[in-house]
């Protein structure tokens, strides 16, 4: 488990909630997106702003995260390959359970052997950016389009055919090419 560095944007202290059930605070802050937020044909600009709106209650099994992330979406249409973007705003849940500790209060090291763990408080902080990532991901689209009347490219050429929806080429078979040739060549010598 790596320190987290509780000058970065996207964590945020609980000291105050620490192991006090019932009790709530709200964080509202904006963060520079971290890198790779995305799927392959849309993401978020690495550096641009995420406006975060979070709400941080204690439970007994450790602080539950609510909140919504407002941030800005860079895509290319899946069909046409033109840049589209748009703002798009995020809603993420995230229940971050407390250390185990002993009688004393010493922090246990202890295996967590379920498929799925819960994140851990690490020394009264929490990390949004992988649960940001997990909801941003979750929730783009895999081909985006920049409209649903998208005409996308030219199987042949790659025109957009958008541009000219009736666009045509001369069909030929490619199993005829040879005829073709020869068809040139007689034109050339009468």
């Amino acid at each position: 488990m790596t320190d987290l560095d509780p000058t970065d944007p996207l964590v945020i202290d609980v000291r105050t909630l620490q192991r006090r059930p019932g009790f709530m605070i709200t964080v509202t802050r904006s963060a520079p997106a971290p890198t790779g937020l995305g799927v392959a044909m849309a993401r978020v600009p690495e550096g641009s702003p995420i406006e975060l709106d979070v709400r941080l209650e204690s439970v007994l099994e450790g602080v539950l995260v609510t909140g919504t992330a407002d941030l800005e979406i860079n895509a290319e249409c899946s069909r046409c390959l033109e840049p589209v973007g748009w703002h798009e705003e995020v809603d993420f849940t995230e229940l971050f359970r407390y250390p185990s500790t002993d009688a004393r209060g010493a922090v246990l090291e202890e295996a967590d052997e379920s498929e799925d763990p819960l994140p851990e408080l690490q020394n009264d902080l929490i990390d949004l950016e992988p649960v940001l990532r997990d909801a941003v991901v979750i929730d783009l689209p895999l081909a985006p389009l920049c409209s649903e009347e998208c005409l996308g490219l030219c199987p042949e050429c790659g025109f957009r055919l958008e541009e000219d929806p009736q666009h045509e080429h001369e069909k030929s078979d490619p199993r005829w090419a040879a005829l073709a040739d020869l068809l040139e060549s007689d034109d050339h010598q009468a």
